[in-house]
């Protein structure tokens, strides 16, 4: 079976692997010398906000992992509504993995329609950390619940769960070939 996208938008990261290995240490290396012009491509796939990708490329050179980590949540943190709205509508469709039921694309459908009804943006959820085949009752379970919250608590929410896959991503690059080069709109394993 082919694995389909998710109708409406909701964004959900690569489901996450079994064990992660931490970067190497060549990976920040190539993350602080890469040309501008490519980190910033790379920067805009793990977070779609120019702002949060300017600021964490103006101060590198980073020690280490974590001072990157760390200045990535801060940027995202100072994210501006609008900085917010603009990375919201960046993100795109992920595919289910194989195996998914017909209904379950039914019911994520409907409860998609009814949050972008509701506060005029995509969902957005962080799976890290969590078992790929629990994925899919997650991203129902959270979307049914964030529903219940009013526009301002739910700019905060997704502002949270937005820096959350932003960490992610970036990590995933910095794990990936060491050159941060790789996208996160290629299927991941798993997928």
């Amino acid at each position: 079976m082919t694995p389909t996208h998710l109708p409406g938008r909701v964004a959900i990261p690569s489901l996450p692997e079994q064990t992660r290995t931490p970067p190497s240490p060549t990976a920040l290396e190539s993350f602080n010398s890469a040309p501008d012009d490519d980190i910033l491509r790379t920067l805009l796939t793990c977070l779609h906000s120019p702002r949060w990708a300017d600021r964490i490329a103006d101060h590198r050179p980073y020690p280490d992992i974590d001072s990157l980590l760390a200045a990535s949540d801060e940027a995202a943190y100072d994210l501006m509504p609008g900085d917010l709205a603009e990375a919201l509508a960046g993100e795109t469709l992920p595919a289910l993995p194989e195996g998914v039921y017909g209904a379950a694309y039914t019911a994520l459908d409907a409860a998609n329609a009814a949050y972008e009804a509701k506060f005029g943006h995509a969902f957005v959820i962080c799976l890290d950390h969590l078992a790929p085949n629990e994925a899919l009752d997650h991203v129902l379970a959270g979307i049914r619940s964030r529903l219940t919250n009013d526009p301002e608590e739910e700019r905060v929410v997704a502002a949270e769960e937005l820096r959350r896959l932003a960490r992610g991503r970036l990590l995933t690059h910095l794990r990936g070939a060491g050159n941060c080069a790789t996208s996160h709109n290629e299927p991941a394993p798993g997928k």
